[in-house]
């Protein structure tokens, strides 16, 4: 049995309509629940009444003047847009947590109930101070009547210490006041879950890694096999060879492929920004640093693959925290006493010899090992000449695709011996360079020999177009000779050494100034 009884009375919009209704009901002896009213229509919550004095109240209501009808609904309007409002909130994937002008806890949906570990009934009516004993962003709203948003927080739980985006508004009478405030509450991992699902890069699989020499063949199962697995490999070969792309293959082949691949290359960013990019920070850890702190991309990359590519360009106190990182699974941001699990697959990549760096003390050999467990040699074009003509063939068609290009565009003879009989220092980053070079030089849809300008083609260029220093040959401004002159020196300590690390080095300037000054001159490695 029904414990109560919804009505909903239609009448003529009058004076005095609602008090002559509620006069009815109070001669019946019914109590009333809840009551709402709008122009021509009443809503009743009764307690539920036996047949027979329902049928006799529906009777004498009707009877009322400008009662037009009266019927039984399931429910009240309130109560309708009560339980719409529920089923948004409790199918959100954020926690959702309203307070009222005093600060007192008003609305707890579910995902808040997960990510608190406490139960709705537990906090509703309770000061919000209580419940997040943190300086909660949301109880500044209730002071100021401003929203906020993304803000990074930190909550204590019997897990440990877990990181969380919170946004805030102020809820507001019709006079502007601010009567409560209302805030979401994001767990950060589902927040890297949600980045990553956007900006995931094209998905390569071993399937994009050209080739059928037995030599690339051999490397791309070995690739695969270990691929299923959570051990840490060291991709070892020479710049240009693809090592981005057997790391991207095989975080793609593993059971993690769903969860973000994070690549970092340690030989592009100064010493101080790598670290905090790595391990994140937190709020106050140094000036500058943003507010609520930092994660860093080992915790952005959680159940995924983090890429350390140029591993060997990483200076001592870094190998000494990775190594932390790979023996415990924890990271501790700068400036932060709590350890953060994290579950990661490293994959690092090299094209210096680890082994010599060791013996000259440039590279920690308990690292080394912990890197080393599945070493890949990917080897270099001139050991797989055989794959140049399908290589050929795929950066062709790229950059006739980037070019709009329609019609075939083919290679003769001697351009193709030419092609074949050269070392390939750049790898197959080198042969794209040179066709789409090629492509551009032909001026029609053959490319020749003449058109594919490599390494020791640059002398008779140069000579060809009497490309001498303008400074040797012309007055110009001190300043601007001597950026010149360091432009010159920069480059050619870059191709000898392939490191902004040993260029800096050689040149007796640190690190950062050699990226500075790549930036400023527009200098690629």
């Amino acid at each position: 049995m029904k414990e109560t009884l919804r009505i909903k009375i239609d009448t003529k919009d009058r004076v005095g309509m609602v008090l002559d209704v509620l006069k009815v009901l109070s001669e019946n002896n019914i109590n009333i629940i809840s009551m709402e009213v709008s122009p021509g229509v009443i809503f009743l919550k009764l307690d539920n009444l036996p047949e027979q004095v329902w049928l006799k109240l529906k009777e004498d209501v009707q009877k009322t003047k400008g009662v037009e009808n009266i019927t039984e609904i399931e429910l009240l309007p309130y109560e309708r847009r009560e339980r719409q409002i529920k089923a948004v909130l409790d199918s959100v994937s954020e926690g959702i947590i309203a307070v009222d002008k005093n600060g007192h806890i008003t609305i707890f949906n579910p995902v808040a109930e997960k990510i608190l570990q406490l139960k709705e009934e537990e906090v509703l009516g309770k000061p919000l101070k209580e419940v997040l004993p943190i300086d909660a962003p949301m109880l500044k709203t209730l002071k100021t009547g401003r929203g906020y948003d993304n803000e990074e927080i930190m909550i204590d739980g019997p897990k440990g210490r877990s990181h969380y985006i919170t946004t805030g508004r102020p809820i507001k009478n019709e006079y502007g006041r601010t009567i409560g405030a209302v805030a979401s509450l994001k767990d950060m991992s589902k927040v890297r879950e949600l980045v990553y699902s956007i900006t995931k890069p094209s998905m390569i699989t071993f399937d994009d890694i050209i080739g059928e020499s037995p030599a690339i063949k051999r490397v791309k199962n070995l690739a695969k096999t270990v691929a299923r697995s959570d051990s840490t490999v060291l991709l070892i070969g020479e710049s240009g060879t693809g090592k981005e792309l057997f790391a991207r293959a095989i975080h793609m082949a593993s059971p993690r492929s769903n969860n973000p691949f994070v690549p970092v290359n340690c030989a592009a960013l100064p010493d101080t920004l790598l670290e905090s990019e790595l391990f994140g920070y937190e709020e106050g850890a140094f000036t500058g640093a943003r507010k609520g702190g930092k994660q860093g991309l080992f915790e952005f990359a959680q159940r995924g693959t983090i890429f350390l590519d140029e591993i060997g360009e990483l200076v001592p106190h870094l190998q000494v925290k990775l190594l932390r990182v790979l023996q415990e699974g924890r990271v501790r941001r700068i400036g932060g006493n709590q350890e953060i699990k994290i579950d990661v697959r490293v994959i690092a990549a090299t094209n210096k010899d680890l082994e010599e760096k060791i013996r000259k003390g440039e590279f920690r050999e308990d690292l080394y090992y912990r890197l080393n467990v599945i070493p890949i040699y990917i080897p270099p074009l001139r050991e797989r000449k055989e794959d140049i003509p399908i290589l050929l063939d795929y950066f062709i068609e790229k950059f006739k695709a980037k070019m709009n290009i329609i019609e075939d565009i083919k290679v003769d003879g001697e351009a193709m011996k030419k092609l074949m009989s050269y070392s390939w220092p750049g790898n197959i980053r080198e042969l794209a360079n040179i066709v789409e070079r090629g492509i551009n030089l032909a001026g029609s849809n053959i490319i020749k020999p003449e058109n594919l300008l490599v390494n020791t083609d640059d002398e008779k260029i140069y000579d060809n177009c009497n490309d001498n220093p303008p400074y040797q040959e012309e007055i110009i401004p001190l300043k601007e000779a001597t950026s010149r002159a360091e432009k010159e020196v920069i480059e050619k300590a870059l191709k000898k050494y392939k490191s902004s690390r040993e260029a800096g080095r050689v040149l007796g300037v640190s690190h950062t100034t050699i990226l500075n000054k790549m930036k400023r001159y527009n200098i690629k490695l």
